[in-house]
């Protein structure tokens, strides 16, 4: 299994214009039959940082979701900078 783990600061003017893009790419995630999981988290203190938490089964359905359509409306509308800071960790589950 491979996890993907993003932290996003967000403009905070633009949070909802966010909410909006991640929602729909969440949604339409997770019917890939390789995600097992893609939550979108806010933090309870700053409203403006969130945290992606996927999980495929393998390296390949991970691949495969960055050539969706939901991913590419995802990649063009976070490139007009609502996204401030982004941190991300994306790799293999340790047994």
């Amino acid at each position: 299994m491979v996890n993907v783990i993003v932290i996003l600061e967000i403009d905070p003017a633009r949070v909802d214009e966010f909410l909006e893009v991640i929602t729909y790419n969440a949604a339409e995630s997770v019917k890939e039959p390789g995600c097992l999981r893609f939550e979108v988290s806010r933090q309870f203190d700053q409203p403006n940082l969130f945290a992606l938490s996927e999980s495929y089964v393998d390296k390949d359905a991970m691949d495969a979701h960055y050539l969706t359509p939901h991913f590419a409306v995802w990649k063009e509308k976070s490139a007009t900078g609502f996204v401030a800071k982004r941190w991300s960790v994306k790799g293999p589950v340790l047994e």
